[in-house]
């Protein structure tokens, strides 16, 4: 079918006159035409505008993300063009400078760098330009007040899509993170170590104590015939001796007068008793020492006796000053006896290691002093062990009692000393604390309850 412009024009041109109804047809044709034509277009507009709304959507979820991540470093980022021009940067930097985002932007890098960072830039820029990369380089920005905050930076080319160099991309870690991780780093080795050395002494101590054992039962046979022999002798010296005054009263013979005087029988008389008495009291000291061994090394529960507190801190006194190179001097202010019921191979160990821990307080002062006094008070018996050192720091009062805490150099302590002897001190129902002396050096008092109800 011809168009109707098409008819239009014949009749225009005189071959027929158009008729009224022919327009009206081709007019509807025309208009259902245009607007099928639009239904599309609107169709693709809405199709289009949903497709916008979908990726708006994903780019502000994809900046949000960006933002959070960007906001959550603690490292400082820093963008800039290949002029150095400062184009975006982190809230961490803004932090680290108290500058805003805003303030930085489109200046030049070096607004933020401290003095003496400067002139690393241009060697940035010449190295990047080549395409290289930057690690580990230390600089610091300039902080707010004057201060410097160094960085450990690192520095990467930045490309577009196609490749070309567009800028640099510069991120920085705070030298004093890196500092405090080293230093912790540093600080549970060294932890790891001074546990490791406790538990190699631990088990030296355990192998010594079997060693002090059996050495303390191997003494216990020869020390009961010295006994037993030295009793035999006493009774002999005293026969020997009434006879020979028997015979000196009956016979006057010169010559054996004579004999008397050379082979010096008076001056035998005169010491053997004395001689016997003090081989007696020594052969007591030593089996003393032994059963004391006995007790220090032996894991078995003590059942509570008479324990004399003076005689005790005289024994852990001299043990502990004897084996010292540079021996302090000790100082006793105690009564002759002083008795409570209690476990005794537990309070000479107590004793031992507050004297111990005093003696090695005063290694290398001048003039080393212990001071060990005993007396009675109020239902307990207090035992004071006091030094001339300097103290222990306030700061850590509150701690010397706790596992493993010593003041002592790796390798020379334990920390267990005091946190043992504090525990069995509570065991026995006593009390121990410390104290700074005012004229200086460190007092320890262990308080025991005299009432024998009262220990456990």
């Amino acid at each position: 079918m011809m168009p109707w412009f098409d008819r239009y024009s014949k009749h225009a041109k005189g071959k027929m006159p158009p008729h009224p109804a022919a327009f009206d047809a081709a007019g509807e044709d025309v208009w259902i035409e245009v607007i099928r034509k639009m239904d599309e277009v609107y169709a693709d507009l809405l199709q289009s505008q949903t497709q916008l709304e979908q990726q708006n959507a994903r780019l502000e979820e994809a900046q949000a993300f960006i933002g959070s991540v960007l906001a959550s470093m603690t490292d400082v980022l820093i963008v800039c063009d290949t002029e150095g021009l400062i184009q975006q940067v982190n809230p961490a930097l803004e932090r680290l400078t108290g500058k805003s985002e805003a303030e930085l932007s489109g200046k030049l890098l070096d607004v933020i760098l401290h003095p003496t960072s400067l002139d690393k830039l241009d060697g940035f820029q010449e190295r990047l330009n080549g395409g290289g990369q930057l690690n580990d380089c230390e600089v610091s920005l300039a902080a707010p007040n004057g201060q410097v905050a160094p960085l450990s930076m690192n520095c990467t080319t930045r490309r577009d899509h196609k490749n070309r160099l567009v800028g640099f991309v510069l991120v920085g870690r705070p030298v004093g993170e890196l500092r405090r991780a080293y230093e912790q780093l540093d600080k549970a080795h060294q932890q790891l170590t001074q546990t490791q050395q406790q538990l190699v002494m631990s088990e030296k101590m355990a192998a010594l104590g079997r060693l002090v054992a059996g050495v303390a039962h191997e003494l216990n046979n020869p020390i009961s015939f010295i006994f037993g022999n030295m009793h035999a002798l006493k009774r002999y010296g005293g026969a020997i001796t009434h006879y020979l005054e028997s015979c000196d009263q009956s016979y006057t013979d010169p010559q054996l007068q004579e004999l008397r005087k050379q082979l010096k029988i008076d001056q035998i008389i005169r010491d053997i008793s004395p001689l016997v008495e003090g081989t007696l009291e020594g052969a007591e000291r030593v089996s003393y020492i032994v059963k004391d061994l006995l007790r220090f090394s032996s894991n078995q529960e003590e059942t509570p006796e008479q324990v004399d507190l003076v005689q005790l801190a005289r024994t852990a006194a001299d043990w502990v000053v004897k084996a010292k190179r540079i021996k302090p001097a000790v100082r006793f202010d105690m009564p002759n006896s002083l008795e409570i019921v209690g476990h005794k191979g537990l309070m000479h160990q107590i004793i031992v290691n507050l004297v111990q821990n005093a003696a090695d307080v005063l290694t290398g002062h001048p003039a080393p002093l212990i001071e060990i006094a005993c007396r009675r008070q109020n239902g307990y018996v207090a035992v004071e062990i006091a030094d001339n050192g300097t103290g222990i720091p306030e700061d850590k009062l509150d701690k010397i009692f706790e596992p493993f805490f010593t003041t002592k150099p790796i390798g020379q302590g334990t920390g267990l000393g005091l946190y043992v002897s504090y525990s069995m001190v509570q065991k026995q129902g006593g009390t121990l604390q410390v104290a700074n002396r005012p004229q200086g050096g460190a007092i320890f008092t262990l308080r025991m309850p005299v009432n024998e109800n009262s220990l456990g």
